[in-house]
Order: structure tokens, then sequence, then C-alpha cells
């Protein structure tokens, strides 16, 4: 089988296609990017270590698309996943990198007949619904209760029947366009595709800001003892967010490509469920806990643009297809990470702090 994944080089793409290898050695395994994160260079050596391909292509180019010839599968986990993305910058870009790509990825395997899983977010569902749904502020953290006038939603998160009316930022206005735009190639195309949409992911390997990889970026900055803030909700840091381990995500992968006619056609939730969620104070004590540091964090009350009070994503659809469950507590995913951190310390201050 030849797979290729687009963001290749990237935080997903790289764990992706490594997993995948050392699982399949005589799979072809094909890593395309274009390199512009920062730090995704860094994944050059890992993928050559491990004999994955590298093209260093751009998916907003459909003539990139051609270096990879025929494949069977290709996963696209490409785009620019900043929330403020478009936001606070122009807007064309990220069409540019998240639409405009999908668009050209979808061309791709209608015309080389390959099979297609993307990755999509779960930051589609639209801001001013979730923030109107009723919740409780516990010790350290925000909850949603089960008493909900908005179908979809319940203490244990939002299913994919939650309304999608509503503005939900310009990035996951993207996402959402590609989503739609799947789902037409599926029906007149004859697509085989299965879309994933993700939470929080995080783990070793993600070059965390502060608009995406909010895990990594908490824990680096105590570990290298930088500053940090609470953004928002007057500054309480009680926000609160599911996330799921980088291996729990690519094992799930694994399972949907070779068994990939129980989830054709399927949109999913995929996240790390209540279960496996924490609010920034709680994520502060964690990173406290396992680097002995303890640093300023600034409090700033006033909201950002498309900011979410909780986000816990609800997995019962996946769970009935296959009966996923992730393994990877928040506990062990900053475990995981603080590892990573010390292991390879030199490269990475610079790009995490």
């Amino acid at each position: 089988m030849k797979i290729t994944i687009t963001g290749g080089a990237g935080f997903v793409g790289s764990n992706l296609g490594i997993y995948l290898k050392k699982a399949y050695p005589n799979y072809k395994i094909c890593a395309f990017d274009n390199l512009r994160r920062r730090g995704s260079e860094l994944n050059l050596s890992r993928l050559k270590e491990h004999e994955i391909d590298f093209i260093h292509g751009d998916i907003r180019n459909a003539e990139d698309l051609e270096q990879i010839g025929n494949c069977d599968l290709f996963i696209d986990a490409s785009a620019d996943p900043s929330v403020l993305s478009g936001i606070q910058s122009p807007v064309l870009p990220l069409i540019n990198s998240n639409l405009l790509g999908t668009i050209n990825a979808l061309e791709y395997c209608i015309g080389k007949k390959s099979k297609f899983i993307f990755l999509s977010t779960s930051r589609i569902y639209p801001v001013k619904a979730i923030e109107s749904a009723n919740w409780i502020e516990d010790e350290t953290r925000f909850s949603w209760t089960d008493t909900q006038s908005i179908p979809g939603i319940s203490s244990e998160g939002i299913q994919e029947i939650f309304p999608i009316d509503g503005s939900r930022s310009f990035y996951g206005a993207t996402k959402l366009a590609s989503e739609l735009l799947i789902t037409e190639y599926i029906e007149h195309k004859g697509l085989e595709a299965v879309i994933n949409r993700c939470g929080v992911i995080s783990g070793p390997w993600q070059m965390g800001k502060i608009d995406q990889g909010v895990l990594v970026l908490w824990l680096a900055r105590h570990y290298f003892k930088g500053s940090l803030s609470y953004i928002g909700y007057n500054g309480s840091g009680k926000q609160t967010r599911d996330v799921i381990h980088i291996q729990d995500l690519v094992k799930l992968i694994d399972f949907q490509i070779h068994n990939f006619d129980i989830f054709n056609n399927q949109t999913l939730n995929v996240g790390g469920g209540r279960n496996t969620s924490f609010s920034l104070l709680e994520l502060t004590q964690l990173c406290e806990n396992i680097t002995g540091n303890k640093i300023n964090i600034q409090k700033v009350t006033e909201n950002r643009a498309a900011d979410l009070r909780i986000y816990i994503g609800d997995n019962q659809r996946i769970n009935k297809i296959c009966n996923w469950q992730p393994s990877k507590s928040v506990e062990d995913i900053v475990s995981d990470t603080f590892d990573w951190l010390k292991q390879n310390e030199q490269k990475l201050k610079s790009i995490l702090t």
C-alpha cells in the first residue's frame, strides 16, 4: 500500500507516518509538506531515519501534488490551524491553505482513485451556540450541565448532531466548507472518504504556540521558566478542553485505514471526551508538579474573538462503530511531553519559548 500524508512533516503527519512505517515496513509512506511551520524542519531527520519519502511541496499548488504519482490512500493532515487566523490577519492565505488545499487534494484523489481521510476540527461548531449552553463553575473548571435547550450537547460533550448554523471563526469555516465539499465528492464523484473532527491533539513533537498546541506551550513555558496568561473569562483559567494523545489518534487512523468500509462516508468526533479533559488551572498544577517550576501567569479579563468557555467532544458515534476510547490520560500526555522536552531541550528552546 502507498499512503500519502499532507502536512507530513508536521506534528500529526510525522507521528502518523512514522507509526505506520513501523507497523507496516512494506508500506510506502510519502510525507508531503511545505515546511512553513517553524519546527517542522526538525522532523525531516526522523522521516529519513524511518525511510519515509519526503516531498517538498505545497497543497495550495495542484501541480505540486503530481510529484506524488499514484497512491492508495491520501490523508490530509495539512492546515493553518490557528483560530485567530483571518481574524487578526488577512483571510485569503487561510482560505488558500485550508479550502483550496482541500479542493486540490480532492481532485487528486478522484484522478488517482485514492481513498481519502480528512482531519477536520471541532471548531466547525458555532461559537455563539456553544457559549449559550448551560454551564456551571466548579472550583477548578467550567462544566456543561445535562439540562440543555440545544440538541446534541450534555455534560458528556457535543455530538455530531449539534446545530451548525452561526459563525465559528474563519478557520472553522474553511474546515466546514471542506467537509461540505467532501460530501459532494462522495455523492457525485464516488469518493471514498472519512472525516475526523479532532479536538485538541497533543504530545511529543508538537511545536505549541499561543493559538494552537496549548498543552505543549503551557508545559514548555513552565519547563523553560517563561511566562503565560490566563486570557478571558475574567482571567480565571477555568476554560476547559478535551485532549487526545497523538498516539491514540494514529492508532485510530491505523484502524480506519484497515477497516475502511465501516468508516466510509462517516463524519466523526474524535477527541478525549470528558474523561480526558483539562482546564488551564488544572494544567498549570500538572506542569508545576512535573517541572518543579512555578512561573508568572498574568490574568487578562477580556475574551478574545471566537474563544470558548468549554469544548468537549462526545465520542458516542465512533464508540458505537469500533468501541474506540482514548487510552492516554492528561497526566500521561504531560509526562510523555515532558520526557521529550528533556531529551530535546537545546533544539526546542528557541522554538518553544
